[in-house]
């Protein structure tokens, strides 16, 4: 326990911290599974760097705000799971260091991640609309301003992710120093969050699509997906432990 976190007001007893690591689970779980049903199932998708074809998609799409909207909310309840999970990183000395920046760089996601949403799903769907909607001259300029707003995506889109990447590294290495949680979970969201840093920049010489994306794409799925899993299975473990 660290010397300067006193015994009730910060300190996790046995069943806070089962607790904590329950919740953090279950959030990280739900938030990332609702993300994947909205991403998999509602967004349109195809050649995302053919503009012409994908945004007579997006134009097309009469859920697209609503989809985006829905995919904001679950990504931040993905990442206030990390930040109940800082709760029990925080507090052992070995770990709590990189536990706070690790909690500094998930409010850091969050706040570029509201600016890509926004971005994306109500500024680039208004982009596409005035294109779709004009004709001659004003056709080819509504499309010079889609583009735009589609290249200020690529940007946000490269940054999110590196941030997430850079999150889940050091939530990663926050758990393998605090030995609190089991070592093969910080492995875990270690590997993730270099996978997501590498797609980040990827994105930003590449945009939005591309064979090594695709690659990344399902090896983040799969990490996160037992990163999320793992702690939460390790808070029932926990709480069934001390029962």
């Amino acid at each position: 326990m660290s010397p300067d976190i006193p015994v009730g007001e910060g300190a996790d007893t046995a069943g806070s911290r089962h607790r904590r690591l329950t919740l953090a689970g279950a959030l990280m779980l739900g938030g990332f599974l609702l993300n994947v049903v909205l991403t998999a199932g509602l967004h349109p998708s195809g050649e995302e760097d053919d503009h012409p074809t994908i945004f007579t998609q997006y134009a097309e799409s009469s859920s697209w705000i609503a989809v985006h909207l829905g995919q904001f909310i679950a990504v931040l309840v993905t990442l206030s799971g990390l930040l109940v999970l800082y709760g029990v990183l925080r507090g052992t000395e070995r770990s709590s260091l990189v536990a706070q920046l690790a909690a500094a760089a998930v409010v850091a996601t969050a706040a570029i991640w509201a600016v890509l949403q926004g971005l994306d799903g109500v500024g680039l769907k208004q982009a596409v609309d005035s294109w779709a909607g004009a004709s001659g001259t004003e056709k080819t300029i509504r499309f010079a301003h889609a583009e735009t707003v589609r290249w200020l995506e690529w940007g946000f889109q490269s940054y999110f992710r590196i941030l997430l990447g850079l999150s889940l590294a050091l939530f990663g290495t926050a758990i393998l120093a605090g030995r609190q949680i089991p070592g093969r979970l910080g492995w875990t969201a270690l590997a993730a969050g270099v996978c997501s840093v590498v797609y980040g920049v990827d994105v930003g010489y590449s945009g939005l699509a591309g064979g090594l994306q695709d690659v990344l794409g399902i090896a983040i799925f799969v990490l996160v997906l037992v990163f999320a899993i793992g702690v939460l299975v390790a808070g029932v473990r926990e709480r069934d432990h001390h029962s």
